[in-house]
Protein backbone atom coordinates (compact mmCIF):
# COMPACT_ATOMS: atom_id res chain seq x y z
CA UNK A 1 0.00 0.00 0.00
CA UNK A 2 1.18 3.82 -0.85
CA UNK A 3 2.30 6.27 1.63
CA UNK A 4 2.29 9.76 1.23
CA UNK A 5 6.44 9.34 1.36
CA UNK A 6 5.77 7.10 -1.73
CA UNK A 7 3.76 10.16 -3.52
CA UNK A 8 6.46 12.64 -2.36
CA UNK A 9 9.17 10.78 -4.28
CA UNK A 10 7.07 10.28 -7.65
CA UNK A 11 5.80 13.83 -7.39
CA UNK A 12 9.78 14.85 -6.75
CA UNK A 13 8.52 16.88 -3.67
CA UNK A 14 8.32 17.11 -0.40
CA UNK A 15 6.53 15.55 1.92
CA UNK A 16 4.79 18.49 3.49
CA UNK A 17 4.29 19.88 0.45
CA UNK A 18 2.13 16.63 -0.78
CA UNK A 19 0.00 17.34 3.18
CA UNK A 20 -0.55 20.70 1.70
CA UNK A 21 -2.23 19.49 -1.40
CA UNK A 22 -4.16 16.76 0.79
CA UNK A 23 -5.29 19.02 3.15
CA UNK A 24 -6.27 21.57 0.84
CA UNK A 25 -3.81 24.35 1.70
CA UNK A 26 -4.17 27.58 -0.15
CA UNK A 27 -0.78 28.34 -0.67
CA UNK A 28 0.48 25.61 -3.32
CA UNK A 29 1.03 26.36 -7.31
CA UNK A 30 -1.22 24.65 -9.29
CA UNK A 31 1.13 22.64 -11.67
CA UNK A 32 2.77 21.33 -7.81
CA UNK A 33 -1.20 20.18 -6.84
CA UNK A 34 -1.04 18.68 -10.57
CA UNK A 35 2.05 16.64 -9.82
CA UNK A 36 0.80 15.38 -6.76
CA UNK A 37 -2.67 14.23 -8.05
CA UNK A 38 -0.86 12.67 -10.80
CA UNK A 39 1.33 10.68 -8.43
CA UNK A 40 -1.37 9.66 -5.81
CA UNK A 41 -3.54 8.44 -9.61
CA UNK A 42 -0.63 6.69 -10.57
CA UNK A 43 0.23 4.58 -7.03
CA UNK A 44 -3.36 4.13 -6.40
CA UNK A 45 -3.07 6.41 -3.24
CA UNK A 46 -5.74 7.31 -0.80
CA UNK A 47 -5.82 10.27 2.01
CA UNK A 48 -6.90 8.57 5.44
CA UNK A 49 -10.03 10.54 5.11
CA UNK A 50 -11.27 10.08 8.86
CA UNK A 51 -7.64 11.69 10.34
CA UNK A 52 -8.07 14.46 7.94
CA UNK A 53 -11.49 15.13 9.43
CA UNK A 54 -10.10 14.96 13.15
CA UNK A 55 -7.72 17.48 12.38
CA UNK A 56 -9.40 19.68 10.15
CA UNK A 57 -13.06 18.96 11.82
CA UNK A 58 -14.88 18.53 8.61
CA UNK A 59 -16.37 15.92 6.63
CA UNK A 60 -15.05 16.33 3.60
CA UNK A 61 -18.66 16.15 2.15
CA UNK A 62 -21.05 18.86 0.11
CA UNK A 63 -24.46 18.53 0.16
CA UNK A 64 -26.20 19.90 -3.22
CA UNK A 65 -29.99 20.45 -2.78
CA UNK A 66 -31.98 19.75 -6.45
CA UNK A 67 -35.41 20.05 -7.19
CA UNK A 68 -35.10 16.85 -9.72
CA UNK A 69 -33.08 14.53 -10.58
CA UNK A 70 -34.23 13.47 -13.78
CA UNK A 71 -33.95 17.15 -15.12
CA UNK A 72 -31.25 17.35 -17.81
CA UNK A 73 -30.52 20.48 -16.48
CA UNK A 74 -29.69 19.29 -12.65
CA UNK A 75 -28.58 16.44 -13.94
CA UNK A 76 -25.33 18.04 -16.05
CA UNK A 77 -24.90 20.31 -13.05
CA UNK A 78 -24.73 17.38 -11.10
CA UNK A 79 -22.12 15.47 -13.29
CA UNK A 80 -19.63 18.61 -13.39
CA UNK A 81 -19.87 19.31 -9.25
CA UNK A 82 -19.52 15.58 -8.84
CA UNK A 83 -16.01 15.95 -10.88
CA UNK A 84 -15.11 19.33 -9.43
CA UNK A 85 -15.19 18.21 -5.74
CA UNK A 86 -13.51 14.49 -5.94
CA UNK A 87 -10.61 17.25 -7.54
CA UNK A 88 -10.52 18.84 -4.23
CA UNK A 89 -10.58 15.65 -2.36
CA UNK A 90 -14.84 15.83 -1.19
CA UNK A 91 -17.81 13.43 -1.90
CA UNK A 92 -20.70 14.89 -3.05
CA UNK A 93 -24.33 13.66 -1.86
CA UNK A 94 -27.15 14.64 -3.82
CA UNK A 95 -30.66 15.55 -2.24
CA UNK A 96 -33.79 15.60 -3.78
CA UNK A 97 -35.93 18.23 -2.53
CA UNK A 98 -38.99 17.83 -5.13
CA UNK A 99 -40.11 21.53 -4.26
CA UNK A 100 -40.86 20.42 -0.67
CA UNK A 101 -39.80 23.32 1.39
CA UNK A 102 -40.24 20.81 4.50
CA UNK A 103 -37.73 18.11 2.60
CA UNK A 104 -35.25 21.62 1.67
CA UNK A 105 -35.14 21.83 5.44
CA UNK A 106 -34.61 18.48 6.70
CA UNK A 107 -31.37 18.92 4.22
CA UNK A 108 -30.53 21.89 5.64
CA UNK A 109 -30.00 20.70 9.11
CA UNK A 110 -27.76 18.06 7.36
CA UNK A 111 -25.21 21.56 8.17
CA UNK A 112 -26.12 21.96 11.48
CA UNK A 113 -25.52 18.66 12.83
CA UNK A 114 -21.91 19.10 11.17
CA UNK A 115 -22.94 15.66 8.41
CA UNK A 116 -21.87 17.74 5.79
CA UNK A 117 -18.99 20.83 5.10
CA UNK A 118 -21.34 23.12 2.82
CA UNK A 119 -24.69 23.34 1.06
CA UNK A 120 -25.12 24.10 -2.36
CA UNK A 121 -28.51 25.47 -2.90
CA UNK A 122 -29.69 25.45 -6.96
CA UNK A 123 -33.34 26.04 -6.13
CA UNK A 124 -35.00 27.65 -3.03
CA UNK A 125 -38.04 26.74 -1.30
CA UNK A 126 -38.18 28.48 1.94
CA UNK A 127 -38.24 32.04 2.53
CA UNK A 128 -34.31 33.42 2.61
CA UNK A 129 -35.02 34.73 5.88
CA UNK A 130 -35.87 30.78 7.04
CA UNK A 131 -32.68 29.51 5.34
CA UNK A 132 -30.39 32.16 6.70
CA UNK A 133 -30.11 31.00 10.21
CA UNK A 134 -28.13 28.43 8.88
CA UNK A 135 -25.33 29.56 7.99
CA UNK A 136 -24.37 29.52 11.69
CA UNK A 137 -23.28 26.37 11.08
CA UNK A 138 -21.44 26.32 7.35
CA UNK A 139 -21.33 28.19 4.16
CA UNK A 140 -23.90 27.96 1.16
CA UNK A 141 -23.79 28.97 -2.23
CA UNK A 142 -26.30 29.88 -4.33
CA UNK A 143 -26.19 28.02 -8.29
CA UNK A 144 -28.94 28.79 -10.73
CA UNK A 145 -30.71 30.76 -7.85
CA UNK A 146 -30.70 34.53 -7.25
CA UNK A 147 -31.63 36.04 -3.97
CA UNK A 148 -31.55 39.73 -3.36
CA UNK A 149 -31.33 39.47 0.33
CA UNK A 150 -28.77 36.60 0.52
CA UNK A 151 -25.33 37.45 2.55
CA UNK A 152 -23.83 34.73 0.18
CA UNK A 153 -22.13 33.82 -2.82
CA UNK A 154 -24.46 33.66 -5.91
CA UNK A 155 -23.58 31.81 -9.22
CA UNK A 156 -26.35 32.74 -11.08
CA UNK A 157 -27.26 33.19 -15.55
CA UNK A 158 -29.11 36.12 -16.27
CA UNK A 159 -32.48 34.84 -16.29
CA UNK A 160 -34.36 38.40 -17.38
CA UNK A 161 -31.34 38.83 -20.38
CA UNK A 162 -32.64 34.74 -21.48
CA UNK A 163 -36.56 35.88 -21.15
CA UNK A 164 -36.13 38.91 -23.28
CA UNK A 165 -33.81 37.82 -26.41
CA UNK A 166 -35.91 34.37 -26.68
CA UNK A 167 -39.12 36.45 -26.68
CA UNK A 168 -37.97 39.02 -28.57
CA UNK A 169 -36.64 36.47 -31.32
CA UNK A 170 -39.96 35.21 -31.63
CA UNK A 171 -41.06 38.83 -32.38
CA UNK A 172 -38.98 39.24 -34.96
CA UNK A 173 -40.73 36.23 -36.67
CA UNK A 174 -44.05 38.08 -36.73
CA UNK A 175 -45.38 36.59 -33.46
CA UNK A 176 -48.06 39.36 -31.42
CA UNK A 177 -50.13 36.79 -29.73
CA UNK A 178 -46.93 34.73 -27.32
CA UNK A 179 -48.16 32.19 -25.07
CA UNK A 180 -45.98 31.82 -21.69
CA UNK A 181 -44.83 29.00 -19.54
CA UNK A 182 -43.06 28.56 -16.46
CA UNK A 183 -41.99 26.19 -14.06
CA UNK A 184 -42.50 26.79 -10.59
CA UNK A 185 -43.78 30.83 -11.26
CA UNK A 186 -42.99 32.13 -7.44
CA UNK A 187 -39.17 31.18 -8.03
CA UNK A 188 -36.84 33.94 -8.05
CA UNK A 189 -35.56 32.53 -11.53
CA UNK A 190 -39.08 32.25 -13.00
CA UNK A 191 -39.91 35.55 -12.00
CA UNK A 192 -36.63 37.10 -13.65
CA UNK A 193 -37.96 35.21 -17.05
CA UNK A 194 -40.81 36.92 -16.74
CA UNK A 195 -39.76 40.06 -16.68
CA UNK A 196 -37.57 39.80 -19.81
CA UNK A 197 -40.61 38.04 -21.44
CA UNK A 198 -42.57 41.47 -20.69
CA UNK A 199 -40.14 43.72 -21.68
CA UNK A 200 -39.66 42.34 -24.98
CA UNK A 201 -43.60 42.35 -25.47
CA UNK A 202 -43.71 46.00 -23.79
CA UNK A 203 -40.94 47.07 -26.26
CA UNK A 204 -43.01 45.90 -28.94
CA UNK A 205 -46.03 47.58 -27.76
CA UNK A 206 -47.64 43.93 -27.15
CA UNK A 207 -50.48 43.06 -24.41
CA UNK A 208 -50.23 40.14 -22.63
CA UNK A 209 -53.43 37.89 -22.31
CA UNK A 210 -53.07 36.05 -19.11
CA UNK A 211 -55.50 32.89 -20.76
CA UNK A 212 -51.81 32.74 -22.53
CA UNK A 213 -49.81 31.71 -19.19
CA UNK A 214 -48.76 28.34 -18.41
CA UNK A 215 -47.14 28.27 -14.84
CA UNK A 216 -46.73 24.79 -12.91
CA UNK A 217 -45.09 23.46 -16.44
CA UNK A 218 -42.39 21.27 -15.44
CA UNK A 219 -42.41 17.92 -17.55
CA UNK A 220 -42.96 16.72 -21.20
CA UNK A 221 -46.87 15.46 -20.44
CA UNK A 222 -47.20 18.98 -19.04
CA UNK A 223 -46.48 20.59 -22.66
CA UNK A 224 -48.89 18.16 -24.13
CA UNK A 225 -51.28 19.19 -21.78
CA UNK A 226 -50.50 22.95 -22.77
CA UNK A 227 -50.55 22.45 -26.40
CA UNK A 228 -54.18 20.60 -26.25
CA UNK A 229 -55.33 23.72 -24.24
CA UNK A 230 -53.66 26.32 -26.80
CA UNK A 231 -55.55 24.05 -29.99
CA UNK A 232 -59.24 24.48 -28.49
CA UNK A 233 -58.75 27.96 -28.69
CA UNK A 234 -59.89 28.45 -31.95
CA UNK A 235 -58.84 31.49 -34.25
CA UNK A 236 -57.72 33.42 -30.76
CA UNK A 237 -55.08 31.30 -30.00
CA UNK A 238 -51.32 32.37 -29.42
CA UNK A 239 -49.02 31.19 -32.82
CA UNK A 240 -46.05 31.11 -30.40
CA UNK A 241 -44.87 29.79 -26.83
CA UNK A 242 -41.67 30.93 -24.57
CA UNK A 243 -41.12 27.76 -22.59
CA UNK A 244 -38.68 27.47 -19.37
CA UNK A 245 -38.03 23.80 -20.52
CA UNK A 246 -36.86 21.54 -23.21
CA UNK A 247 -38.55 18.86 -21.69
CA UNK A 248 -42.34 21.08 -21.75
CA UNK A 249 -41.13 22.43 -25.38
CA UNK A 250 -40.44 18.96 -26.62
CA UNK A 251 -43.98 17.51 -25.43
CA UNK A 252 -45.85 20.45 -26.98
CA UNK A 253 -43.90 19.37 -30.29
CA UNK A 254 -44.41 15.51 -29.91
CA UNK A 255 -48.42 16.25 -29.45
CA UNK A 256 -48.61 18.96 -32.24
CA UNK A 257 -46.90 16.45 -34.70
CA UNK A 258 -49.64 14.03 -32.99
CA UNK A 259 -52.44 16.72 -34.15
CA UNK A 260 -50.75 16.88 -37.70
CA UNK A 261 -50.18 20.53 -36.81
CA UNK A 262 -47.02 22.50 -38.40
CA UNK A 263 -44.11 23.71 -36.27
CA UNK A 264 -43.68 26.59 -36.53
CA UNK A 265 -45.93 27.41 -39.23
CA UNK A 266 -48.78 26.19 -36.77
CA UNK A 267 -47.16 26.90 -33.77
CA UNK A 268 -43.38 28.19 -33.01
CA UNK A 269 -41.88 27.06 -29.48
CA UNK A 270 -38.55 27.81 -27.77
CA UNK A 271 -37.18 25.88 -25.07
CA UNK A 272 -34.91 26.35 -22.05
CA UNK A 273 -31.33 24.68 -21.56
CA UNK A 274 -30.77 23.24 -24.92
CA UNK A 275 -30.32 19.66 -23.76
CA UNK A 276 -30.06 16.95 -25.82
CA UNK A 277 -33.22 16.21 -26.72
CA UNK A 278 -33.67 19.60 -28.71
CA UNK A 279 -31.39 18.19 -31.40
CA UNK A 280 -33.38 15.28 -31.50
CA UNK A 281 -36.70 16.51 -32.04
CA UNK A 282 -38.61 17.02 -35.71
CA UNK A 283 -38.08 19.98 -36.05
CA UNK A 284 -35.12 20.58 -33.51
CA UNK A 285 -36.04 23.27 -31.29
CA UNK A 286 -35.12 26.72 -30.66
CA UNK A 287 -33.68 27.09 -27.00
CA UNK A 288 -32.01 28.97 -24.69
CA UNK A 289 -28.11 27.84 -24.16
CA UNK A 290 -27.11 27.92 -19.98
CA UNK A 291 -23.18 27.93 -19.16
CA UNK A 292 -24.31 24.95 -17.14
CA UNK A 293 -20.48 23.53 -16.69
CA UNK A 294 -18.95 27.12 -15.92
CA UNK A 295 -21.57 27.93 -13.57
CA UNK A 296 -20.90 24.50 -11.56
CA UNK A 297 -17.39 24.87 -11.30
CA UNK A 298 -17.43 28.59 -10.50
CA UNK A 299 -19.41 27.25 -7.78
CA UNK A 300 -17.32 24.44 -6.29
CA UNK A 301 -14.20 27.10 -6.33
CA UNK A 302 -16.33 29.27 -4.24
CA UNK A 303 -17.21 26.69 -1.99
CA UNK A 304 -14.21 25.44 -1.34
CA UNK A 305 -12.97 28.50 -0.86
CA UNK A 306 -15.29 29.35 2.07
CA UNK A 307 -14.91 25.89 3.83
CA UNK A 308 -10.88 26.83 3.78
CA UNK A 309 -11.46 30.43 4.97
CA UNK A 310 -14.70 28.99 6.98
CA UNK A 311 -15.95 32.16 5.94
CA UNK A 312 -19.90 31.42 5.98
CA UNK A 313 -21.66 34.85 5.14
CA UNK A 314 -20.36 37.58 2.67
CA UNK A 315 -22.06 38.19 -0.29
CA UNK A 316 -20.31 37.19 -3.87
CA UNK A 317 -21.95 37.78 -7.44
CA UNK A 318 -21.08 35.65 -10.48
CA UNK A 319 -23.08 35.96 -12.95
CA UNK A 320 -23.42 34.06 -16.76
CA UNK A 321 -24.63 35.22 -19.82
CA UNK A 322 -27.12 33.12 -22.04
CA UNK A 323 -27.08 32.10 -25.73
CA UNK A 324 -30.04 31.89 -28.18
CA UNK A 325 -29.76 28.63 -30.38
CA UNK A 326 -31.80 29.22 -33.12
CA UNK A 327 -33.48 26.02 -35.10
CA UNK A 328 -36.53 25.19 -37.33
CA UNK A 329 -38.90 25.47 -34.56
CA UNK A 330 -39.23 29.02 -34.60
CA UNK A 331 -37.88 29.33 -38.11
CA UNK A 332 -38.21 28.04 -41.54
CA UNK A 333 -35.60 25.72 -43.03
CA UNK A 334 -34.92 28.76 -45.71
CA UNK A 335 -34.87 31.22 -43.34
CA UNK A 336 -32.42 29.48 -41.30
CA UNK A 337 -30.05 29.46 -43.86
CA UNK A 338 -29.76 33.05 -44.05
CA UNK A 339 -28.97 33.16 -40.48
CA UNK A 340 -25.23 34.36 -39.71
CA UNK A 341 -23.87 32.16 -37.10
Amino acid sequence: MATIEDVARRAGLSRTTVSRVINEHPYVSITKKKKVMEAMEELGYVPNSAARSLRNQRTGVIAVLIPRVMNPFFSQLIETLEHAASESFHQLIICQTQYSAKKELTYLNLLKTKQVDGVILTSAENDWSVIEEYLDYGPIVLCNEFEERANVPMVFMDQKEAGYKATKHLIEMGHRKIAYCCGRYRSNVASAREEGFSKALAEAGLVFDERDAFREAITSEDGIDIFNSIRTRGSNRPTAIFTGSDEVAAGIVSEAARSNWSIPRDLAVTGFDNQVITELMNPRITTVEQPVCEMALKTMEVMMARIRLRQFTGREMHKFYMKLIIRESTKMQAELARIPY
